[in-house]
């Protein structure tokens, strides 16, 4: 690195970047010595060199050689792409002259034992203060004493002081250097040049010959740091490289350079679990991959665990700090939040296992708010407060106030905590279409007018059971009629809540004994004989035991097992979010047969469709019938001739008185 630098010193510009070196075309060269009566112009091209490099279109080993490359240079990275290729709009440079060029001779008189003759800049010792101090060199420092008599009111410095100091107190503190440069210029009225146009350019005519100090000060959303400020000396001398091998020869008046910005975007990612306590299949710790994923199912009641994943962009100085960071998440209508359970931690690394700062919303750095919207989506903002910023920004918790290359938590990893509630109603999605949860990342730099998004979103998805109740005569009570449903994989009874106007049981819950489950009963209405809808299932084995039946009715011998299962499709999430991944489907068995899942409001595969049939009992023979008949009849019988007898007995002896 220094002994680029040390190159770019010969040339008498210092450009202490990671970038391609400032270039110019052979045409604006000229014959030495100076032309004191010209005026020169800095032209920046501003492309992104991450994102080439990684494309296999750029190679970094390329030297720059003082002369603008049209066909090395601008024709690679201005085509092969959308657009203007790998231009990066949106960008702005600011620069302030801060030296004079001067040439400077000395001899025997000056207390040397030769003549000698170099050029040196000159630095006002008062306007340039804050810049000298800035690059450590204050009250004069490592400044050429022998040229003190020049002017008492300057100091004189040579170009290898200069660089030096500018690349060592880059090394040591990158984001104090650069906000102290940063508002050197702003506060000494420097000149911001327009913001690069759409082949990445941007231009400053009619510079005064001198030393300038050149800073970013606004980046768009994919730049992640900004361009390290730099010197450069206008005019300059050309140096030898890739296509050119004049160096050390020319005046370069009108310069071109091509600085480069590490770019990238902040990411943003969205995943779900289902609880742990409601049966969720995890070992239910925070490990941000233990049962996290885009997609996952839940019973209707069950509380679901939601984590927001996101890589803050960089923070390399005043000009990329954010001055808002906004998340605004959504639950379709068939969830709730369940508030005051938003937690935020901060890590250096990416898996989330070196935390440097937790937030919770008692703490004050964070605002939550919850609205309804129109079509009855629940909405959660997540907003940074005043102070959450300032933390995030200028925090020397990850870079120590003596080695900060970035600023505050520049690159961690920031992890957003919730849990929300699968509601057990007709609100709820059932079946393939799922219950879309969106999040949105919303953030602006201090230096920038305008926000930039992100977005990602995770799906959870729950399903039925449709059984119709049948009798073989067709005159059976339904109401007599009883199941209860298990969850044979997690072992538990399903509790539920009957909607008496749709007549259909919508899951509220869990039990563990059988004695507190919910008996399911056939609905009968002018629509439907003998339903049990069952809705808010996750996909897991059940068991649905018939245990009572109408009299007269053989009920069943044994449960009846239903399997409800998923699969990954070939079908995507929304075009528009950060992480895209596959959608699920269900399927069912019945008896472990396949059946043809049923739709519920055009979302298909919602419900697993079974029919139970109870037939007549046999009759049972009454006991005595054979026979008995015939003493019913000679009882009455012999009663009947007794009183006959009688009759006619008594008759008689009325005759005979």
């Amino acid at each position: 690195m220094k002994s680029i630098k040390k190159l770019f010193a010969l040339g008498l510009a210092i450009m202490l970047t990671l970038s391609i070196p400032f270039s110019a075309s052979a045409s604006e060269l000229e014959d030495a010595p100076i032309d004191t009566a010209r005026t020169g112009s800095l032209t920046i091209y501003k492309y992104d060199l991450s994102s080439a490099e990684k494309d296999g279109v750029w190679d970094s080993s390329y030297v720059s050689t003082g002369v603008f490359d049209q066909t090395g240079v601008n024709d690679v990275l201005g085509s092969g792409k959308a657009g203007y290729g790998y231009a990066i709009q949106g960008v702005e440079f600011s620069y302030l002259k801060v030296a004079e060029i001067v040439q400077y001779s000395e001899s025997q008189a000056d207390s040397r034992t030769d003549s000698h003759v170099e050029v040196l800049y000159a630095i006002d010792k008062t306007l340039g203060a804050d810049f000298l101090e800035a690059l450590h060199l204050a009250d004069g420092a490592n400044r050429y004493t022998n040229a003190d008599a020049l002017d008492d009111s300057k100091y004189f410095y040579q170009s290898d002081v200069l660089i030096e100091a500018l690349a060592e107190a880059l090394e040591s503190n990158s984001t104090v250097v650069k906000n102290a440069l940063e508002s050197y210029i702003a506060e000494n009225v420097g000149t911001a040049m327009p913001l690069t146009d759409a082949y990445g350019k941007t231009q400053a005519e009619n510079l005064e010959l001198g030393l300038y100090l050149v800073v970013e000060t606004k980046v768009p959303e994919m730049v992640v740091s900004t361009t390290d400020p730099f010197l450069v000396s206008v005019p300059m001398t050309s140096v030898d490289g890739t296509n050119a091998s004049d160096g050390g020869s020319r005046w370069i008046y009108d310069i071109t350079l091509y600085p480069k910005n590490l770019t990238g975007m902040p990411t943003l990612e969205k995943t779900l679990r289902e609880n742990k306590d409601d049966t969720g299949k995890h070992n239910g710790t925070a490990d941000i991959t233990d049962g996290y994923a885009h997609t996952g199912t839940a019973s209707a009641g069950d509380v679901i665990d939601y984590q927001l994943v996101s890589t803050l962009p960089s923070i390399t100085s005043e000009s990329t700090y954010l001055s808002s960071y906004t998340f605004v998440d959504t639950l379709s209508k068939g969830l709730s939040y369940n508030k005051g359970d938003v937690v935020l931690e901060f890590f250096t690394d990416s898996s989330c296992t070196d935390s440097v700062a937790k937030w919770t919303e008692n703490d004050g750095k964070f605002t939550v708010s919850y609205q309804t919207t129109d079509s009855g989506d629940s909405t959660m903002t997540i907003a940074m407060t005043e102070a959450g910023l300032s933390e995030i920004n200028a925090a020397q918790t990850v870079y120590s106030e003596d080695t900060m290359v970035n600023s505050g938590y520049s690159d961690c990893t920031l992890r957003i905590t919730y849990t929300a509630t699968m509601n057990s109603s007709k609100d709820l999605v059932f079946g393939d279409d799922g219950n879309d949860n969106t999040v949105t990342l919303t953030w602006k730099r201090s230096s920038q007018d305008y926000y930039d998004t992100l977005t990602d979103d995770s799906h959870v998805f729950s399903y039925g059971i449709d059984l119709t109740k049948q009798f073989s005569d067709g005159k059976g009570n339904f109401s007599k009629v009883e199941f209860l449903v298990q969850n044979k994989t997690d072992g538990y009874f399903v509790k539920a809540q009957l909607n008496q106007e749709e007549g259909i049981y919508y899951v509220t819950g869990h039990v563990s004994k059988e004695a507190d489950a919910t008996h399911f009963t056939p609905v009968t209405s002018e629509e439907t004989q003998g339903k049990i809808i069952i809705k808010g299932l996750e996909d897991d084995t059940y068991t649905l035991t018939e245990v009572r039946t109408d009299n007269g009715y053989v009920m069943l011998k044994q449960g009846i097992e239903v399997v409800i299962s998923q699969s990954e499709t070939a079908d995507h999430c929304t075009a528009d979010v950060q992480s895209e991944h596959n959608l699920l489907t269900a399927s069912a068995t019945v008896d472990g047969k396949p059946v043809t899942m049923l739709e519920d409001n055009g979302s298909t595969n919602a419900a697993a469709p079974l029919t139970v049939v109870n037939t007549r009992g046999f009759d049972l023979p009454q006991t005595g019938d054979h026979g008995t008949w015939m003493y019913s009849i000679g009882g009455v019988f012999l009663m009947a001739v007794a009183a006959s007898a009688m009759f006619f007995t008594l008759r008689k002896k009325k005759s005979e008185h």
